[in-house]
């Protein structure tokens, strides 16, 4: 299958989960992700608002900074095409629909964290597969912002993917620029590579 045709699949298969199974996740998620986190203390978190039905990220932001976690939301670069910033997010937060009307913090430069500097980010995906590839959305947003890190010895930040049981397919095409995952979190199971 195409890249385009797995995309309109599982987006589909993603989007027809129930309200009611879309809050089991989104409260089961929370859990595997905070002993996911047991070994990180005041973090520095990038993870962004659920669209188009992805799993429901509100109750893990609210989790994260109650745990004193500071988290950081991706926000469209004004001046580099294609690419991400990620700024601070609090719950007063001044927030605007981006082109893609997705949230996002309005952009205020002194609240912006450098990805060196973030320790986790948790990255959405349409789907995976059983090697860690991702399919994103086809914007290439996280991969042209992480190109720079993609590196053999790269450690930090960690990159974390969160999706739904749904999303996992047994293979998917991948591209040159691509940028697997080492840990990709669902509601039923933690894969690492």
């Amino acid at each position: 299958m195409k890249r385009s045709e797995i995309r309109d699949l599982v987006r589909k298969k993603r989007n027809s989960l129930s309200l009611k199974e879309q809050k089991i996740a989104a409260n089961t998620i929370k859990v595997n992700l905070s002993q996911l986190l047991n070994s990180h203390n005041n973090a520095k978190i990038a993870l962004y608002l659920s669209n188009d039905g992805e799993l429901n990220t509100s109750k893990l932001i609210d989790k994260l900074q109650q745990d004193n976690h500071e988290i950081y939301l991706p926000v469209i670069h004004p001046f580099t095409p294609g690419n991400l910033l990620f700024q601070k997010y609090e719950k007063n937060s001044p927030m605007k629909a981006n082109r893609y009307g997705i949230f996002e913090p309005e952009l205020n430069c002194s609240h912006v964290c450098p990805v060196s500097e973030l320790d986790i980010i948790f990255t959405p995906l349409v789907a995976f597969d059983d090697s860690g590839n991702r399919l994103g959305m086809g914007g290439g947003f996280y991969d042209r912002t992480l190109a720079r890190y993609n590196t053999e010895g790269w450690q930090k930040p960690l990159l974390i993917g969160i999706a739904h049981n749904c999303q996992k397919v047994e293979s998917l095409p991948i591209e040159s620029w691509d940028i697997p995952l080492k840990t990709i979190v669902t509601p039923e199971k933690i894969y690492r590579w």
